[in-house]
Order: structure tokens, then sequence, then C-alpha cells
């Protein structure tokens, strides 16, 4: 049996997203009936990139599963720098359970999955973002129920992991997926092109568009990110200054009035008010970030859990 991993999100069928996402509402309310890390074993995390919601719900979901979350600063130990990404793999994958890893290139992370032996998670590379989105859609299913059939348009930088991490997770999820960006700002044609075969099995559909009402209107739910992501800061007085091609996509009550009457609003975070969403909207009776938020504990509970249990059968 080929040992599985969550390099993105494609890497879940319909029915095996939808298995994890119903174990993660199980967790939620009953969250210490699943204690398969306990002894305590070891769950390897990475971070070369900035956190705060990856860091917190990661370890707590390892702590909750009775494991032991052994945090590494990747900048630190200098992986891929230092040493290669192969030797460090081989070096954390035996004495781990699973490796979680925050970096850069998505292909580092598949060297990692292609040498540590267990399974290995995406806990955000330039390209994706499959966590984040599992947790969006843990909330969702709170919030609306059957996921199937419902919109969601994402309107901002349609070049950034969040976008492509909808697009496929999204898609996956059998629903109708709109991404509103400028033209100069697309989605990868790869990511575009994967989306529309996973919308094409599961009954969803995509849109890529540079109308931002037509991309939100009468949506359940409408998502944004900030305009600067990780290692973009360079570019930020272009994409926030004066003329930036990202203004009008910015979610205020204007936008949110194109969207469905119940529309929902989720962020990512960390949010910048005043820019890619008003403060009205974010501090509003339609947002849900928080929930959004704590929920990337119990999607990432449910992911590990099940990928063990996967490890383990495969064994």
């Amino acid at each position: 049996m080929t040992l599985r991993h969550f390099l993105r999100d494609d890497d879940l069928s319909p029915a095996e997203q939808a298995e994890v996402l119903d174990r993660a509402l199980a967790l939620k309310a009953a969250p210490f009936s699943d204690r398969c890390l306990e002894g305590p074993r070891t769950v390897s995390i990475l971070f070369d990139k900035p956190t705060l919601r990856t860091q917190v719900s990661f370890v707590g979901a390892v702590a909750g599963l009775g494991g032991f979350p052994m945090v590494v600063d990747g900048r630190l130990a200098g992986v891929g720098v230092r040493e290669s990404v192969a030797d460090v793999a081989r070096i954390i994958g035996p004495q781990s359970a699973a490796v979680v890893w925050r970096t850069f290139a998505q292909s580092a992370l598949e060297e990692m999955a292609e040498f540590a032996g267990v399974p290995v998670v995406n806990a955000l590379t330039d390209d994706f973002h499959p966590c984040q989105v599992l947790a969006d859609l843990l909330t969702l299913r709170e919030l609306l129920g059957d996921l199937a059939g419902r919109t969601l348009a994402y309107v901002g930088d349609g070049a950034n992991n969040m976008a492509h991490s909808y697009l496929l997770g999204c898609a996956t999820a059998g629903m109708h997926v709109r991404i509103g960006t400028p033209t100069s700002h697309p989605p990868k044609d790869e990511y575009v092109a994967r989306a529309h075969e996973l919308a094409a099995t599961a009954g969803g559909s995509v849109l890529v568009t540079d109308d931002p009402l037509g991309a939100v209107h009468g949506a359940d739910v409408v998502v944004t990110d900030t305009w600067v992501s990780m290692g973009q800061e360079a570019e930020l007085a272009e994409r926030k200054g004066e003329g930036s091609p990202f203004t009008k996509y910015a979610v205020d009550e204007d936008l949110m009035a194109h969207a469905g009457p119940d529309a929902l609003f989720l962020h990512c975070l960390p949010a910048y008010r005043g820019y890619e969403v008003s403060a009205e909207v974010i501090d509003g009776p339609r947002s849900h970030v928080w929930q959004e938020a704590e929920n990337r504990m119990h999607a990432q509970k449910a992911l590990l859990s099940w990928l063990v249990e996967q490890a383990e059968a495969g064994r």
C-alpha cells in the first residue's frame, strides 16, 4: 500500500476529504476520543516561514491525539541549506509518526515526502495551503451543512497559494468555486485545469474572472487573503499603494451586497483592515474568521489521525 501524504488539496479524493471532515466534526465534539499518537509518539513540525495559527493549531492537534509535537525552527536547522532535504528527511522520519512542514518550494516538500518514510503534511508552501482550506470546509460544513452545490467566491490575488488551494479543495468538495482576480495575477494554468477535472467528477464548477462583482454574485461564501503574501514584501508599495490592481477586489459592504443574502465571510488571517477587507465586514455578523481559525486544530487533528491510520494499515 502506498504511503499517503497531504502535500496538496487533491491528495484526498472527494470521499476521503468528506471522511476527514466527518472525523474532524467528531473530534471537535469529543476532543480526546482519538489517542492514536499516545505513547507519546513524536510529530516533527518544521517552520521556515512566520507562523501563529499553524504552530498553535498543529501543536494542539498533536497533543490532543496524545503525541509530542517537536517544533523545529527550519531556518535555524538550515533545511536544504546546511543539510539537504533528503538527508533531513532520513534523520527525522524514523523518529516521527509524521512530519509537518511550512516552507517555500512545493518541490522541497515533495522531496521530504519521498525520503521521510512517514506521512508528510503541507503546512503551507508557495503553491498551496491545503490545511487552511480543510479548516474552511469544516467551518462551512458546520454553518451550511452539505458542501456540494454551494458557491465559494475568492477575490484578491489569484496567483497565491490560497487561490490554488481553494480551486482544488473546493472542486474536490463538489462546490462551485470562483476566483476573482486581476488579469495580471491569475492562478497557475495547471491548477485551474486540474480544478476543472475535479469539478467535472464531483459535480461542481470553476470560474476565473477579472470581474469581482461577477465572482461574488449570489455566492454562499466570500473569502479573501492578504494582497502581500510571505516572500512578496518587496512588492508592498505596488500591491497596497495608489493604483494597485487589487483595489477593486477589496471585500467591503458594497461587494458583499452582490453575494447571496446570507453570504458568509472567511479569511485565513492575518488580515489587514482597510486593504483586502473592511473592518465592517471582518468584524461584522457575517464574518466567521475566529471559528475558522479554531477549526485549523480540529481539521488537522482529523487529518493526522487519518494519515497515521492509513500508514499503519499499509505496514
